[in-house]
């Protein structure tokens, strides 16, 4: 069956006119070939309706995980600005939105600075995190604004075994909006039965209507490929694993393709990026560089494959600026770790009591700077000193300081999960050196 473009765009124009134009459409935009598709099926559908009759509101929404591809996030970086910009001009109701991870979630503070072991199969933590948990919340916040929203996902059976099953376990039999896993939602899945074949052959034939051509993309899928297209990049993918394009930091895969791929094909600068990559895969597993108690746990046990020691900990983050200041010297914008993610490393790292390692020594040794460490503390100089007035006891100011440092932290972290175990941990060390 040969793809039909305007049935495609018949169903688009029937769902958009429905009587139920009230629920807001939420597009899932990961700048890959089945979500381009699809935002330029719709695109090319709402622009030939009569301005007055586009009511519904149309929100664009694409994850970033702060550890994207650098060249993949560089190209959604000007997509998404064209999108919203040729919206505005086109009277298009459409907006564009970029979820990320919260402090507390992302990928540098829970590697780095909690310790957590780099991503593999059995201990997938960064996909929740990263990606489901940032757009879940803008999905729930819609639904709790409106009531009910209908979100536009560019899946296809022709993807996997999975997905195919995945799609027809939430079919609604004779309807084509399915079922989402959040109460009040419903998806779209309007090019589901499209092959991949067809997918390239449009994007092809077919410029998209925010300007310019896909070539640009079909170039990017071609360089990450070794120069050929069949590649998957679409965040609405379960897990990156599965995906040859994906975070940069991804040690789910064995090795990243795509990646090298790049470097073959003339983007060199990124091989200290391909090279931290592989460090964290190698390092993953060695003994020696893990604890033998579990975070917030003081009981020791062999068995026990807790976080990363302090000292690798440390050794990470040095690595990764040495990574940072080396592709600056070519791409003088990109940054790796930005600084929330560096305070925010080190707030964790004041969470671990007796952390002998500072992050603006650590930034100061790359960088060669004069950074002071108050620029990555969560307490104040002056607070300190009020502090040391009160208390003129040296064990008693140490251990209010330290209890006034982990609260901090957990606002700074917009969490106060475990603040009181917390607290009580650093109480118990305390009247034990007392002892």
């Amino acid at each position: 069956m040969a793809l039909d473009i305007k049935y495609l765009q018949s169903e688009v124009l029937d769902q958009y006119l429905a009587d139920d134009n009230n629920r807001p459409w939420i597009i899932g935009f990961s700048g890959g070939k089945d979500s381009t598709m699809l935002l330029q099926l719709v695109w090319s559908t709402i622009t030939k309706i009569d301005p007055i009759l586009r009511r519904r509101p149309i929100h664009v929404v694409c994850n970033d995980t702060l550890v994207e591809n650098p060249k993949i996030a560089q190209f959604i970086r000007v997509t998404l600005h064209n999108i919203q910009v040729e919206a505005v001009k086109q009277s298009i109701p459409l907006t564009v939105h970029e979820t990320t991870p919260s402090l507390e979630e992302s990928f540098w503070v829970n590697l780095i600075g909690k310790g957590y072991p780099a991503p593999n199969n059995t201990f997938r933590w960064c996909t929740e995190r990263l990606k489901i948990n940032p757009t879940t919340e803008f999905i729930k916040s819609k639904i709790s604004e409106i009531g009910e929203v209908i979100i536009l996902l560019g899946t296809r059976s022709a993807e996997s075994t999975n997905r195919a099953k995945s799609i027809k376990k939430y079919e609604v039999k004779g309807e084509r909006l399915r079922k989402h896993v959040l109460p009040n939602a419903y998806v779209f899945a309007l090019i589901k039965d499209v092959e991949t074949d067809e997918v390239w052959q449009y994007l092809l034939q077919n410029d998209p209507g925010w300007g310019g051509t896909n070539r640009a993309l079909i170039t990017l899928y071609r360089n990450a490929s070794g120069g050929d297209c069949p590649l998957v990049l679409d965040t609405t993918t379960p897990s990156c694993g599965n995906s040859r394009f994906g975070c940069w930091v991804c040690t789910v895969v064995k090795k990243d393709k795509s990646m090298s791929a790049l470097i073959d094909n003339g983007e060199e600068w990124m091989e200290p990026l391909a090279d931290f990559r592989d460090m964290l895969q190698d390092n993953r597993n060695k003994r020696e560089l893990r604890d033998t108690k579990r975070r917030g746990s003081y009981i020791e046990d062999e068995n026990t494959w807790g976080p990363y020691i302090e000292q690798e900990r440390a050794s990470m983050l040095r690595i990764l600026l040495e990574a940072q200041r080396e592709v600056q010297k070519t791409e003088p914008e990109l940054v790796l770790i930005n600084a929330q993610e560096l305070v925010g490393v080190q707030v964790t790292w004041h969470r671990d009591s007796l952390f002998k390692f500072s992050v603006a020594d650590i930034f100061n040794s790359v960088y060669g700077t004069d950074l002071d460490a108050k620029d990555f503390d969560v307490q104040d100089v002056f607070e300190k000193q009020i502090l040391k007035e009160v208390f003129n006891d040296d064990d008693d100011f140490n251990l209010i300081n330290e209890m006034l440092e982990v609260q901090k932290s957990k606002y700074i972290l917009v969490s106060k999960y475990g603040l009181q175990n917390d607290l009580e941990n650093h109480i118990e060390r305390f009247v034990k050196t007392k002892k």
